[in-house]
């Protein structure tokens, strides 16, 4: 009769479990169901346009030497006083001018034991249009420059020319996506998605002339700027 009493509420619990077991299942059996999807046609299309760089910055630097860091530099911000007065009164706006770098450094005896001066140092950044960049040249070596950078050509409507890259590239990936659909005997159907690519990068190519013969020559050649997409299609 004990072993009875014993049995019996270990069957229960065992039903019990049973019942757990058969109410999870059918949970369980509905989340791992998926639905086949149809055929599509993944390609990369790219654009490219051409244009012509307007715009142009140019880096200048002023250098002097002396006995002690104070008149080296002394010397150095009167030097760079007049290469900036003159950059302005050449129209260069307060904006478009920068100082990109002052640096002092002390100059040596060949063994580095000895201080013998200073050397001073200003570095001046100029944005302009590149018709006036050669006369901008002109105009701070003859206020005392004593090297240029540059200048680095850019388009001022990059953002523009990019858009304009970006659709020719979406009909480049339409041209690739139908032929690979012609070839494999399908049906080329909607934009499923796509996806920009990387950012517009301009890339010179070969020189058109120059911006401006009465001054040092600039030559603004062409940039080109790309733009790539990846395109899924729906095929049938």
């Amino acid at each position: 009769m004990k072993r009875f009493r014993w049995i019996l509420p270990l069957a229960l619990l065992l039903l019990a479990a049973s019942a757990i077991a058969g109410v999870a299942q059918p949970h369980l059996g509905h989340s791992a169901t998926s639905t086949p999807a149809g055929k599509t046609i993944t390609v990369s299309g790219n654009g490219t346009v051409t244009s012509v760089p307007d715009r142009a910055q140019v880096g200048f630097s002023i250098d002097t030497r002396a006995k002690t860091a104070a008149a080296a530099l002394a010397q150095n911000a009167a030097e760079a006083a007049k290469v900036i007065a003159a950059l302005k009164d050449a129209g260069v706006a307060a904006a478009d001018l920068q100082t990109s770098q002052v640096s002092l450094s002390p100059q040596t005896t060949q063994d580095g034991l000895t201080i013998v001066g200073y050397s001073a140092s200003n570095s001046i950044s100029v944005r302009s249009a590149i018709a006036a960049a050669g006369k901008l040249i002109d105009t701070a070596v003859a206020a005392g420059a004593t090297s240029v950078s540059g200048p680095s050509l850019s388009l001022s409507d990059l953002d523009g020319l990019y858009r304009e890259a970006l659709k020719k590239a979406v009909a480049d990936s339409k041209l690739k996506a139908q032929a690979l659909a012609d070839s494999a005997g399908l049906s080329l159907g909607g934009v499923l998605s796509v996806t920009e690519g990387s950012a517009a990068t301009p890339l010179p190519l070969a020189m058109a002339g120059k911006a401006d013969s009465a001054a040092t020559p600039i030559e603004p050649g062409t940039q080109d700027v790309q733009a790539t997409v990846t395109v899924t299609y729906a095929a049938s």
